[in-house]
């Protein structure tokens, strides 16, 4: 349903720091790039990173965070340790949550411009 999304960043060379690490934890890569942006993806880019000096304002309470597909359990645990040795902050140790489904396993966390994101296995 969605083709892609883009997020405000303060500095778009330290928001690629933190998502080379955080993304490239769970298969994405940075394929597009230039001056102001970078877009991520595995085969075509579907996050998008783009310099502003009016970046959306981290609410906690706003209930926006963004879910990101990840090939195994392994890599949700490898996407959370990336983005706290990133500069990230913890919003939720991986692990199942049963509450969101039997076989939901994830892990949370904020970016440094304040944006939560979290990373997602379905499977065993």
């Amino acid at each position: 349903m969605l083709n892609h999304v883009s997020i405000g960043v303060r500095d778009v060379a330290a928001a690629r720091r933190f998502y080379d690490s955080v993304l490239g934890a769970i298969g994405a890569q940075c394929l597009a790039q230039g001056d102001g942006y970078a877009g991520y993806g595995t085969e075509a880019p579907v996050w998008w990173l783009n310099e502003t000096a009016h970046s959306v304002p981290a609410d906690m309470r706003s209930g926006l965070h963004f879910c990101f597909d990840a090939p195994s359990r392994k890599a949700v645990d490898a996407f959370h340790k990336a983005a706290l040795k990133a500069g990230g902050k913890d919003n939720g140790k991986p692990g199942p949550r049963p509450d969101y489904g039997p076989d939901y396993y994830a892990a949370f966390a904020i970016d440094p411009d304040g944006y939560r994101i979290e990373a997602y296995h379905g499977g065993a």
